[in-house]
Order: C-alpha cells, then sequence, then structure tokens
C-alpha cells in the first residue's frame, strides 16, 4: 500500500501540468523578497489571496459544476474565529489560522448535509441566504464585537519582532498557503475523486448511476474548498489589525472569486492563477482610476458576461483549443 501510494504521487509530481502554476505562484511571491518593497509586498499579498481563494472555489465549483456565490462565507467565519483566538483567547497565529480553517470545513460539512440536495439556481440562491444569514448573525454576536467587529492590540506585534516583521511573515504565510492550494488542486483533480467529481459535473444522474456517491464527494469537495479561505480570512484579518461583518462576508469578493475562475478557465489547475492575476491588475487599476473605481462591480458583470458568450472555457481552454500541443502542460 505504501509503495503504492509513492508511486502515484510520484507520477502526480512528474505531470507536466503542475509545474506552470507553481512556477508563476513562486515567481509573483518572490518579487518582494528580493525588492524589499513594503508596496509590492502589499499589492502581491492581495494578488495570491485571490489566487488562493480562487483556486479553493475552483475545487468546488470548477470540478462539480456547482455555483456558490457564497464562498466568501468560509472567509469571513475563519477570519472571526481566528481573530477571536488571537485577541481573547491569546493563542498564536499558527493555530488561530488552523482554528479559523477547522471552523470553515465544519462549516462546508453542516452546508454540504443539508443545501447540496438542491441544485443548479435553487442552490446558487442558498449560498447567498447563508452569506447573508451569517454576516447578519456575526453583527448581533456579542463575543465577535457586533457590528463594530474587533481590533487587534497592536502590542502582540512585538511576539513577532514588530510590525514590519509580523507584516513579512503574513506575507510569506500567504505565499505558502497558496502554493498549497494550487498543490491541492492539482492533487484533487488527478485523482480517481477528482474523475467523480467531473462526472457529476458532466451529467451527475449518470454519475449516480455508475457508482459514485455524488452527495459525499460533493460535500467532500466544498469542505476541501472551504478550508483555505478559512485561514486566509485569519491571515488577511491579522495583517489588517481588525475585522468588521462588511468587510469578511463582502459579497462582491464572492462574485469576483467567480469571475476569476471563469476568467482564466474553470476545472483547470493553471486557470485560477492566471484569472486571479489578470482580474486583480484590472481591479487595481479601476480602483485607482476616478471615473472608474465605482464601477468596479458593473465591470465584473460584463467581463463575466463576455466569458459566457465567448470564452465560455476561459482564457487556458482557448489557448487549449488554438495549440494543441499545450494541452499536456495548459491543466
Amino acid at each position: 500500500m505504501i509503495r503504492g501510494a509513492a508511486l502515484e504521487v510520484a507520477r502526480w509530481l512528474r505531470n507536466p501540468g503542475l509545474w506552470p502554476p507553481l512556477i508563476l505562484v513562486a515567481a509573483l511571491g518572490a518579487i518582494p523578497a528580493a525588492t524589499g518593497s513594503a508596496t509590492l509586498r502589499e499589492g502581491i499579498f492581495l494578488l495570491l489571496m485571490y489566487v488562493a481563494l480562487a483556486s479553493s472555489l475552483n475545487i468546488f465549483l470548477g470540478y462539480t459544476g456547482y455555483v456558490s456565490f457564497g464562498h466568501i462565507v468560509f472567509f469571513g467565519l475563519g477570519g472571526y474565529v481566528g481573530f477571536y483566538a488571537l485577541t481573547v483567547l491569546g493563542w498564536p497565529l499558527a493555530l488561530a489560522a488552523i482554528a479559523g480553517g477547522v471552523a470553515a470545513g465544519l462549516l462546508a460539512l453542516a452546508i454540504g448535509a443539508s443545501v447540496l440536495r438542491l441544485r443548479g439556481a435553487y442552490f446558487a440562491l442558498a449560498t447567498l441566504g447563508i452569506n447573508e444569514a451569517m454576516r447578519a448573525f456575526v453583527s448581533n454576536f456579542g463575543p465577535f464585537g457586533g457590528p463594530t467587529g474587533m481590533s487587534l492590540d497592536f502590542s502582540i506585534y512585538r511576539s513577532f519582532g514588530g510590525p514590519t516583521e509580523a507584516l513579512w511573515l503574513a506575507y510569506f504565510s500567504m505565499l505558502a498557503l497558496t502554493i498549497v492550494a494550487v498543490l491541492m488542486s492539482s492533487a484533487v483533480k488527478g485523482s480517481r475523486f477528482g474523475l467523480g467529481l467531473f462526472s457529476i459535473r458532466e451529467d451527475e444522474d449518470a454519475a449516480l448511476v455508475m457508482g459514485v456517491r455524488a452527495p459525499s464527494a460533493k460535500t467532500i469537495a466544498l469542505v476541501l474548498s472551504a478550508v483555505i479561505p478559512g485561514v486566509i480570512g485569519v491571515l488577511f484579518f491579522f495583517k489588517n489589525g481588525n475585522i468588521e461583518p462588511p468587510d469578511a462576508f463582502k459579497l462582491q469578493t464572492s462574485i469576483e472569486i467567480i469571475v476569476m475562475v471563469m476568467l482564466g478557465g474553470f476545472g483547470t489547475v493553471l486557470g485560477p492563477v492566471v484569472g486571479a492575476a489578470g482580474y486583480e491588475r484590472l481591479r487595481s487599476f479601476l480602483l485607482t482610476s476616478d471615473p472608474f473605481k465605482s464601477l468596479q462591480l458593473t465591470i465584473a458583470g460584463v467581463v463575466l458576461l463576455l466569458i459566457i458568450l465567448f470564452i465560455p472555457n476561459g482564457v487556458i481552454g482557448w489557448l487549449r483549443a488554438r495549440v494543441p500541443r499545450l494541452r499536456g502542460t495548459l491543466q
């Protein structure tokens, strides 16, 4: 059994499609470290965060075909649980991050047991309701600070050597987490479990007939896609120093993550990386341009519409169709 598992891992590592997204993420992550630029660090931190969020959502949306408009709920809940562990319980950052991921995973497990019986638009609408319900709950939950949220005592940063060192720690933790998200996406796609998810995406009823346990497979995929956002939420709000319900459960972010996955190519490993990097650069431009900064969500909707109409398989899918020689590398 051990030898079989080792051969499977070796086969997975030899997959040429694994390395382009990893090299791209590592190259982007190395830029601030090489330059020491705080400005680049902050910009690429956000870029890496969106790459990780898109890659995690792709495990569910891309592989099962289920559209979730409430994926940001895992980011928000994980952020709150981790922030509470840091500020009230005094836990170290690593344990707080794990707690955020576990909380997000447990919420996904509960959602999978109840809501994943729905399909199509009914499931998408249910995920909207879950996100809004969680935001309303947190806004009225005293231990989490209610509508005003919670703030970090900046003396906590002293244990990391000061605020600057803490920011770099958050950055390198985000880089490592993004690499984990890409590896997880690739591992799921190349496994028998991943084949079952793809069969659900193509025809769920046929998958059931062929012996795929669709309810449990969808739930596992949702849990896997939820853990990474839960940890990301802890790192993001630790870096910011405060957390509030509108920032933790922002519906706009859920929509943008979907756009990123669709733009790059859903169901691929490289697609969410390319889509998130490209959209984040566009987003940064829009936010810093006076004529467009109030139209960001409108433009995201237009981009999504154009993708559906003209490149439904995303940039990577379009390239795979046009250049067959790249199919082994662009996965």
